[in-house]
């Protein structure tokens, strides 16, 4: 085993500078010297929620330098940029494997942190520390072109985002509504105008409309208005809702064109839906999470050619609990990034 210092949670609102261990490389793994981790809402949840059952460190998007290969690794070096998201392995041989979806494995794909590793039964630990070693499939090259430090986010509110947009087939003459302007909503809205989209952003506060059109839209529907909600009727092909809190989805439904479709990202609860808001027009709810290997790769690629990367605040890992305060509150734009070389 090898050891390495992190953010270790106690109890749901305290995160403390610890040690903690890692194992050894396995024959296809890839040691990760973690230089910046995004904060995402699923690390305040697994946070606000942990009872001490099991160890638990977040951060499941980062960026990083390889330090050290198994001697089966291939497609990395040492010194090699690397990015890393939200899984870290999967069966392999499932018919979502083999699709190149491991996100929908059979088996369920173990992730960054919280999962359960698949040869030794151990609980991962995730980002928020200076070393991570993960299997070599599930490390991406970082393109020269991308900022590490706004990449990070990438890999979770990213190809959380751009995997629906693809598989809508988004795209020139497209018409895409993004419902909710934070950290999955403001890349929703990056991506869909670089791929040649119509994009509005469905917003409470009609005085982000100067800021969407910053981040490549064309309009902002204020949700406030029911007159420009009601002009606005039957009007998108697709509605990527990011909205992270319980909402009632109904009203956006209602802005989904004939045939269109309403991809639910933000809110992993339940939610209750008026089977006549979808009777009304053959509309479509659908859902996704995060990626496979062949779409992050994609996405890294995209955001290569494109220039894009996340909004970030960029803050030292020591101000973790600070960042996720701030995150409970909506006080950020629109992604925090922790710096861990302080952590060294």
């Amino acid at each position: 085993m090898r050891t390495t210092t992190a953010w270790q949670a106690h109890g749901t609102t305290d995160l403390r500078r610890e040690t903690i261990t890692r194992r050894d490389p396995r024959r296809d793994d890839v040691v990760v010297r973690v230089d910046f981790c995004g904060v995402c809402h699923t690390d305040l949840h697994a946070l606000r929620s942990h009872r001490g059952e099991d160890p638990l460190v977040p951060g499941h998007e980062f960026t990083g330098v390889v330090t050290d290969v198994g001697p089966d690794v291939t497609g990395f070096r040492v010194g090699d940029a690397v990015a890393v998201g939200n899984i870290v392995d999967s069966c392999g041989v499932c018919t979502m494997c083999a699709a190149g979806q491991e996100n929908f494995c059979r088996e369920f794909p173990t992730l960054t942190y919280g999962g359960t590793d698949r040869h030794d039964g151990s609980t991962t630990l995730g980002g928020f520390a200076r070393e991570y070693v993960v299997r070599d499939r599930f490390a991406y090259p970082l393109p020269a072109g991308l900022d590490p430090a706004g990449a990070a986010s990438l890999m979770c509110a990213g190809i959380t985002v751009w995997e629906p947009l693809r598989a809508l087939g988004v795209g020139p003459g497209t018409r895409v509504a993004v419902s909710g302007l934070g950290g999955l909503g403001h890349l929703a809205v990056k991506f869909a105008a670089a791929l040649g989209a119509e994009v509005a952003v469905v917003s409470r506060s009609a005085d982000r409309a100067a800021e969407a059109a910053r981040l490549g839209a064309h309009d902002l529907v204020d949700s406030t208005d029911p007159a420009g909600m009601a002009a606005a009727r039957d009007r998108f092909d697709v509605l990527i809702d990011t909205i992270p809190v319980p909402h009632d989805v109904g009203p956006y439904l209602g802005l989904v064109a004939v045939d269109g479709t309403l991809s639910h990202l933000g809110h992993l609860g339940p939610i209750t839906v008026d089977a006549m808001d979808l009777l009304v027009g053959r509309k479509k709810l659908s859902s996704a999470g995060s990626g496979g290997q062949p779409a992050t790769a994609a996405m890294l690629d995209f955001c290569t050619t494109h220039g894009i990367t996340a909004d970030i605040e960029l803050v030292p890992s020591a101000e973790v609990v600070t960042a996720l305060d701030r995150l409970e509150r909506n006080d950020v734009r629109y992604r925090f990034v922790l710096d861990l070389s302080d952590l060294s």
